[in-house]
């Protein structure tokens, strides 16, 4: 069966693939793939024909769009969706001038230990659903909330019959039982031994629910060389690689994110000239998380130096409920315009073709003949009204293979 979408006011495709780099070259090309009084057809899920209402062809089933904006759907690569528990009483702490540093995900690891698989799943679904309904089509969660073997492979599981963007995040922080020095010895063989477990015992458990390994590789978290050491192991294992680097502090995550062709470095708050250097020629995604930045009064990644020096760059909500509790795209896209010298088109392209790039996937984040038919439908005349009317949830459908998933 076919379907026309018809009476589009305005339709932005990303069929032109790869951004245009230079601030002129994006003025000059319309690198949005923009069609006004557009239409698209899908069949079997996917764009069979796209172009100007008055050229579309005969299908099946005629939906009309009244005049509202067509979007690709939103690709959210980086968020955490597997945990128990609420961290609002850290976060209004925060906002009275505590400082974060990652501590507070132990309550978090104490309350997804204790939760049920139901309970873990019912919180999920009521995220996803929340995605759903502000245009995200396609997302990742990870792991790192579980910290031991079991959890973090039941978290896995669970996710995996949701998403088949999957990342095992052992290594997020080294749990509280692991700094017991009584047992340990030290702080630093303590961490050993919990390197020694993600990269054996728990990577085994969660390989068969992962597609992606990631490592928080940052002050506090982990270093370069455990970061090293363990997403190595799950490479061995069959996982692709990323990693959060750099967003507390410059430690070399970047240089180790090149290193390993790691899809994504999310974050990329600290950077050096040769930091980013190294990410333009290469195939590392700098995937940037604009809700932490909000969400812990801290410092904003520089999007347009990134951007101008030929970085290819995602948004991403970093949906968490320690340091950016949003499964709002819209916010993250007005916050990366406002705060992040990103123009509206470029973080629309960042918020559907990055998101794409950085979980290395050509069937997203687009709407040319042949990729599955996710798209969302604005209810504003212009995709720019996402940031212009900060707060405000524009997303009147949002379709997934071309079925509506909020109605």
């Amino acid at each position: 069966m076919s379907t026309l979408f018809n009476n589009i006011g305005c339709l932005f495709t990303n069929s032109q693939g790869d951004s245009p780099v230079s601030l002129a070259a994006r003025s000059a090309e319309n690198f949005l793939g923009e069609i006004c009084d557009a239409a698209i057809v899908v069949e079997d899920g996917k764009v069979a024909w796209v172009g100007e209402s008055k050229n579309s062809p005969a299908a099946d089933v005629q939906i009309d769009l009244a005049g509202q904006t067509v979007i690709p759907g939103f690709v959210d690569s980086h968020a955490h969706l597997m945990f128990a528990g609420d961290r609002a009483e850290e976060f209004s702490a925060r906002m009275q001038g505590q400082s974060y540093s990652a501590g507070g995900i132990k309550t978090t690891v104490a309350a997804t230990r204790e939760a049920t698989d139901a309970q873990l799943e019912a919180n999920l679904a009521r995220l996803v659903a929340e995605m759903h309904a502000s245009g995200i089509t396609t997302f990742e969660t990870k792991s790192g909330y579980g910290l031991d073997v079991e959890t973090e492979s039941r978290s896995l599981a669970i996710a995996a019959k949701h998403t088949s963007e999957t990342t095992f995040l052992g290594a997020h922080v080294v749990p509280q039982e692991f700094k017991d020095v009584a047992k340990f010895g030290s702080v630093e063989a303590g961490a050993d031994a919990y390197v020694d477990l993600v990269k054996n015992a728990m990577l085994t458990a969660a390989t068969p629910h992962a597609k992606w390994i990631d490592v928080f590789c940052d002050r506090g978290a982990f270093n370069v060389d455990q970061a090293r050491e363990i997403l190595q192991a799950g490479i061995s294992a069959g996982l692709a690689p990323r990693i959060h680097a750099n967003q507390l502090e410059n430690i070399g995550a970047i240089q180790l994110a090149v290193e390993l062709d790691c899809a994504s470095a999310d974050h990329c708050t600290h950077l050096t000239n040769q930091d980013i250097d190294a990410l333009a020629h290469s195939n590392t995604v700098a995937t940037l998380l604009p809700g932490a930045e909000f969400s812990t009064r801290s410092k904003y990644p520089d999007a347009r130096k990134l951007i101008d020096a030929g970085v290819t760059v995602a948004l991403a909500t970093d949906c968490n409920p320690g340091s950016s509790y949003t499964s709002s795209m819209a916010f993250c896209i007005a916050l990366a315009v406002r705060e992040m010298r990103m123009s509206p088109a470029e973080a629309l392209w960042s918020a559907t073709m990055g998101g794409a790039k950085a979980l290395r996937r050509n069937d997203i984040g687009h709407l040319s003949i042949g990729a599955r038919a996710d798209f969302a439908v604005i209810n504003a005349p212009s995709y720019i009204h996402l940031a212009y009317r900060p707060g405000v949830n524009l997303i009147s459908e949002t379709y997934i293979a071309g079925r509506a998933v909020t109605k």
